[in-house]
């Protein structure tokens, strides 16, 4: 009894203090940043404001807190926030750009793909993973339930329902039927 006590204590005064800071936080990154991510950013925000609650200057037991004596400090852990956020994005577009530049242009034997990754971009994520996992990384779908969360059978359908999908999209005109034969994998005998 004695131990949930501090916790609850910590909790009201973490709540006191969200009540006056959000709305100013909120403001200040959607000013500094994409609308697309202050979310994220004041999310990030105020798990550090949680965890170092106790840093947080003019804030005591006192539950009424004036917006002066916690602001300032509030705002340079979001500014801090922000500044891994940019540092982080700034990183994945050097990766990026690394990575175009020291890809290798097809060969003249190789076949262009890009009808194929145009109709992979037409599916859902996780139809996309799925197929993904099974055509690329060779995996069972036992193998690619546990990468995704999903059921061996929720990945047997989706994986049968898109290849199928991907079949039609890609207009095969071959005749050709996509998938396995209708003998592979069993026994003669």
């Amino acid at each position: 009894m004695l131990g949930q006590e501090p916790a609850r204590a910590r909790e009201a005064r973490f709540e006191a203090l969200m009540r006056v800071v959000v709305e100013p936080l909120h403001r200040y990154l959607l000013r500094r940043a994409d609308a697309g991510t202050v979310d994220d950013i004041l999310a990030e925000t105020m798990l550090v404001l949680w965890r170092r609650l106790e840093d947080v200057p003019g804030l005591g037991a006192d539950p009424q807190i004036d917006p002066d004596d916690v602001l300032p400090w509030c705002y340079g852990v979001a500014r801090g926030c922000l500044a891994n956020v940019r540092r982080a994005e700034r990183r994945r577009l050097r990766l990026v750009e690394r990575l175009a530049r020291t890809a290798p242009p097809p060969g003249a034997g190789e076949a262009d793909h890009a009808e194929l990754h145009a109709v992979l971009g037409t599916l859902g994520s996780m139809d996309r993973e799925v197929v993904l996992l099974w055509a690329w990384e060779g995996l069972t779908p036992l193998a690619i339930a546990e990468v995704t969360g999903l059921t061996p059978n929720a990945v047997s359908i989706r994986l049968h329902r898109t290849k199928k999908k991907l079949a039609a999209l890609l207009d095969r005109k071959n005749g050709a039927r996509a998938g396995h034969g209708t003998g592979e994998g069993r026994s003669n005998r």
